[in-house]
């Protein structure tokens, strides 16, 4: 059983910056990977994999925990994001996180 809270989001406009945390927890953990995705209003989700320089993804593994620092919003931006974890091979989700960037 393992745990996943994403936080951070909120409203910026755009310029701002948000930092999303992704919080993993679990008995015993074995977390190969830590992802975020984003799903746009009216897209598919998709695995933020190309940050374009305005994002930067990081890990504290000590601390289970994943960080996506995200800067220079932008409207577009605009989305849920939401963590992915593998541990042991499996995979789990948190409930995501709102951002929401105006012009």
């Amino acid at each position: 059983q393992v745990y996943v809270v994403e936080s951070g989001g909120g409203s910026v406009q755009a310029g701002g910056s948000l930092r999303l945390s992704c919080v993993a927890s679990g008995r015993t953990l074995k977390i190969s990977n830590m992802d975020w995705y984003r799903q746009r209003p009216g897209k598919q989700r998709e695995k933020l994999t190309h940050m374009q320089g305005r994002f930067t993804f990081s890990i504290d593994r000590a601390n289970n925990t994943a960080y996506l620092q995200m800067n220079n919003l932008k409207p577009e931006d605009t989305a849920v994001y939401t963590c992915e974890v593998v541990n042991w091979g499996r995979s789990y989700w948190g409930q995501g996180t709102q951002v929401t960037v105006s012009s």
